[in-house]
């Protein structure tokens, strides 16, 4: 960690936990992350240094001059809980590194353990049949079966075998290296709807994290962002679904006139 991690502060923290939260499917997890730090007031607390993990692919040019080339943040913001149990330190990565993932969340987990974090919470997107007009369960895996006891109050659904790709999930198997507790929490997200933000997942994960942690949020603003995305779904689903329907079929009587110009044109040849 030394000469990779700028620390601003030094605050003592209550029993902290940590919220790590990159870019994946569905965006879930940004969308948590930015709800949370948007509404609780997070305070600065420091950054990695992200050109030891990333490289740079290009540059930008502005007027003809070429500017220097830019790394995606990745940085450290620290919550005090007045009214709970576990203060709150939130990390949040604008990007994945190519190559580096390891190192990046072996990173994030030395500054956990620097002040003293008890247990990390990471989310990510379940891909499943499920339809866009129904509401996400949200799925829960463990670092260690112990913790299990912990969640099964909130009716989470439990995952026999599943992969969590990229950092959301990565971090989980760090910690588990490290003996640190850990909770991955999923919001269903349909299967054919991956490529776009779903901000209903991530409001079902934000529900239980804030029942799990005790924390008083408000969550109309996410509820109504939520009801817009699920209807503009729904209007995409519908033109989608239209589209395919012109394309694979056509008028019984366009059908009838080819055929008609196909008898004649045979016989203008005989």
């Amino acid at each position: 960690m030394k000469g990779l991690v700028r620390l601003y502060a030094r605050p003592k923290l209550k029993s902290p936990i940590l919220i790590a939260a990159w870019p994946g499917i569905g965006n879930v997890s940004m969308i948590v992350a930015a709800y949370l730090k948007g509404k609780l007031g997070f305070k600065d607390l420091g950054e990695i240094d992200a050109p030891f993990f990333f490289d740079p692919i290009g540059v930008t040019v502005k007027d003809n001059v070429v500017e220097a080339p830019q790394f995606p943040a990745s940085v450290f913001y620290y919550w005090k809980n007045k009214n709970g149990e576990h203060d709150v330190v939130l990390f949040v990565g604008e990007d994945q590194p190519a190559a580096k993932g390891y190192e990046l969340a072996n990173t994030v987990l030395d500054v956990a353990e620097k002040l003293g974090v008890e247990r990390i919470y990471t989310f990510a997107a379940a891909m499943t049949r499920m339809h866009h007009t129904e509401n996400p369960r949200v799925w829960g895996v463990v670092t260690s079966p112990e913790i299990s006891k912990d969640i099964k109050e909130f009716n989470l659904v439990q995952a026999s075998n599943l992969q969590i790709a990229g950092l959301n999930g990565l971090l989980m198997g760090v910690a588990k290296e490290r003996n640190m507790e850990g909770i991955c929490l999923l919001g269903e997200v349909p299967a054919y709807a991956t490529r776009i933000q779903n901000p209903m997942a991530a409001l079902a994960v934000l529900r239980i994290l804030v029942d799990v942690l005790d924390i008083k949020l408000e969550l109309s603003d996410l509820m109504q962002v939520a009801e817009e995305a699920k209807e503009h779904i729904k209007q995409m689903a519908a033109q989608a679904m239209g589209e395919y329907i012109d394309y694979f079929t056509e008028p019984i009587w366009e059908s009838g006139m080819e055929e008609e110009e196909d008898e004649e044109d045979e016989e203008g040849e005989s």
